[in-house]
């Protein structure tokens, strides 16, 4: 069986559940229960939503970055798709990052130093209230970074 394409509708499918599903048991073995208590408890109480941004998606328009839309509520993801420059969301929070740093994560890049070294930017939202729940997202990116994706051979220039 293929890989659905990077930024496709099978993709974004695929995210949501896995990110329902959250972490896997290998995942968090590497990590105290306290830490995984504090995930459950954001995660049960999270209601905020996220665009994620693909700045330089091949095959895009140019005109908007195309994003994935994710809602959450009740501890789980309500709504998650593949958003072009017509279709944008309203979202909490608006983050942006490079297709080369979304492959790079695909390709098991950590996570947090995404964060950490700026790879992925809060563009739009309260940053500060963002960052309460950074631990919730990065654990979140890191089941994004896994779900299976193929991605286009960049042009060189």
């Amino acid at each position: 069986m293929s890989q659905p394409e990077f930024f496709s509708p099978e993709w974004a499918a695929a995210v949501q559940d896995a990110l329902t599903a959250g972490p896997t048991e290998s995942d968090r073995a590497d990590k105290l229960p306290m830490y995984w208590d504090f995930f459950n408890e954001v995660k049960a109480g999270y209601a905020s939503s996220w665009a994620l941004g693909c700045r330089d998606l091949p095959g895009g328009d140019g005109a908007a970055p195309a994003s994935l839309y994710i809602q959450w509520g009740g501890g789980t993801v309500t709504d998650c798709r593949v958003t072009g420059p017509g279709d944008q969301r309203e979202a909490t929070y608006v983050l942006g990052m490079d297709y080369a740093d979304w492959q790079a994560l695909h390709d098991g890049y950590d996570p947090q130093r995404t964060v950490m070294y700026r790879k992925i930017l809060v563009e739009e939202g309260n940053i500060l209230e963002f960052f309460k729940g950074i631990y919730f997202f990065t654990e979140c990116l890191a089941v994004i970074g896994k779900v299976p994706a193929s991605f286009r051979a960049l042009a060189v220039s």
